[in-house]
């Protein structure tokens, strides 16, 4: 029988990481075929999923953030849906925030996420198409607009790699006294909404920047997206701190949010918004968000809370 044959595509600044370089070996010599590849710049995960692929391998595993997660995934995903089976998608996390990571219930010690891609079976993982007008885009975790794309993109690197998640909420706090409502429309298959926003959230998965929840019901094997819509808040705001404080973040964005679960959303606004893609900041006026079922085939935890029928 031949050894399962892995490729790690791993997140060039991660690429020192010593637990991975022993976790590496452990696996190898547990009889896995499981060859490196670093990226640098632009394009190279896209290569070397597409190398492993001619390659037959049987798994590609993203190690890095949400990013590299987007990455792996999204170059999977344009593969030709005839082209047969893909191999399955894995993930250490290495990231700053790990946010798929965190909700997904990856463990962040690189030998136990590379052991769970070893004894789980894959299954099937939704992913988003977006169609702005720069062209297409995937997204394997959340899309964000408003507030808490603000807070991603204009976290400081060196403060990311010295506080980690931390650095997100310090930022937000240095922006608490200039968030910018962004008036648009958002609609879908029996729903429409219109108004000043000053958060907005498109899920498969459930959080983004850190932490933040912004659709904390999500589930990545429904078919659907979830919406959640953080209109301008004005004399709601001190209700909104109470409730976090007494009854937790759930509870508030239940008070605040306009909420929705469907298979596909538009936005149109009459500025240029910013969407957060995992990572990667889109501006367009227009954007649709639709759900692709099961897209990709996801190494995951056995009672993983982002899933809707966990296995038997």
């Amino acid at each position: 029988m031949l050894p399962p044959r892995w490729r790690l595509i791993l997140n060039g600044k991660s690429a020192g990481d010593e637990d991975l370089r022993e976790a590496v070996q452990v696996l190898r010599e547990d009889g896995v075929a499981l060859d490196v590849r670093v990226t640098w710049e632009d394009g190279d995960a896209e290569r070397y999923v597409g190398e492993a692929i001619a390659d037959g391998v049987d798994t590609v595993i993203a190690a890095g953030g949400d990013g590299t997660l987007s990455e792996v995934s999204t170059a999977l995903a344009c593969r030709d849906e005839t082209a047969g089976v893909l191999p399955s998608l894995g993930l250490v996390p290495l990231g700053t925030a790990n946010d798929f990571a965190t909700a997904a219930g990856i463990p962040d010690a690189p030998l136990e996420a590379l052991r769970l891609v070893q004894g789980a079976r894959p299954v099937s993982m939704d992913l988003l198409r977006i169609e702005a007008e720069d062209g297409d885009h995937w997204c394997a975790n959340l899309a964000s607009g408003g507030f808490g794309t603000e807070v991603t993109v204009e976290t400081d690197e060196g403060l990311k790699k010295m506080l980690g998640g931390l650095a997100y909420l310090i930022t937000g706090i240095a922006r608490l006294g200039r968030i910018e409502p962004v008036r648009a429309r958002v609609h879908g298959p029996d729903f429409d909404w219109r108004g000043d926003f000053i958060a907005l959230g498109v899920g498969n998965g459930r959080q983004a920047g850190g932490g933040q929840a912004l659709c904390p019901d999500a589930l990545i094997d429904d078919g659907a997206l979830d919406l959640t819509i953080v209109p301008e808040l004005s004399g709601e705001v001190a209700a909104t701190v109470g409730a976090l404080l007494k009854d937790g973040k759930h509870a508030a964005l239940d008070r605040v949010a306009t909420r929705a679960r469907l298979p596909w959303v538009e936005l149109e606004a009459d500025q240029p918004l910013t969407l957060n893609l995992d990572g990667e900041p889109v501006l367009s006026r227009r954007f649709r968000i639709e759900c692709v079922p099961g897209r990709v085939r996801m190494h995951l935890p056995a009672e993983c809370p982002l899933r809707m029928q966990p296995p038997a």
